[in-house]
């Protein structure tokens, strides 16, 4: 596709996708627009970009949807100064648009080679304040021994979740932002405010995702 190709493509995924769905923040659409996603997709696939759906990924992974992406900027409204962890990098698509509206981003990913692909993504896109980190975030000795920090102002968790674990909630600052898809099947996209002992829910939408991975299953005692 040549760039007046991918220009129109992506005008028709925000009027299409995004405006009819309530992703109205003038910004968001702005940056949006501005932000090459093809850069960001397996160039076998780039034709998919700025599809209604999932792009599939190396080690079966996807992309989250251009919908599910703008829900998340539009629900967290970014100020600029925010320290943001994500889970699940992917690409690195969605880790550069939060790293152009926050102030740095640190990006956990299980899978060695798209570790590798975002870094490269990133780097090939001019992003120099969003970090990559190869562990199992689901792991907590591993993302302790990773020493990625604490007290993030923003938590995304790009995969599906039955709940949150506690030592990912336990590195949210107070009055920190926390997105989430909770669920098995048919999941939520939810955005968490923490305010001391009080959380606030709100369900964004409603959606498909993969499951997160590296979950550490408990052992079961027999007696």
């Amino acid at each position: 596709m040549d760039a007046n190709m991918l220009y129109t493509a992506r005008r028709n995924m925000v009027e299409s996708q995004l405006r009819c769905c309530k992703v109205l923040e003038p910004s968001l659409i702005d940056l949006l627009m501005e932000s090459p996603r093809e850069k960001y997709v397996p160039e076998h696939v780039r034709s998919l970009a700025y599809m209604d759906g999932s792009v599939p990924l190396p080690q079966k992974q996807e992309m989250l949807t251009p919908l599910q992406e703008a829900h998340i900027l539009q629900a967290l409204n970014l100020k600029g100064s925010e320290k943001v962890l994500e889970i699940g990098t992917g690409s690195g698509y969605l880790t550069a648009l939060l790293a152009l509206l926050a102030d740095s981003v640190i990006s956990c990913e299980i899978h060695e080679d798209l570790v590798r692909l975002a870094e490269s993504n990133l780097q090939n896109n001019g992003i120099d304040n969003a970090n990559i980190v190869h562990v199992n975030a689901m792991d907590e000795h591993a993302l302790h021994a990773a020493s990625i920090g604490r007290n993030f102002d923003v938590i995304v968790l790009g995969a599906t979740l039955e709940k949150i674990p506690s030592h990912i909630q336990s590195l949210l600052a107070d009055r920190g932002q926390m997105i989430a898809f909770i669920g098995s099947d048919i999941v939520s996209l939810e955005h968490h405010i923490i305010d001391g002992d009080n959380t606030s829910r709100k369900v964004i939408m409603e959606t498909r995702l993969l499951p997160m991975e590296g979950l550490i299953k408990t052992r079961e005692f027999i007696f």
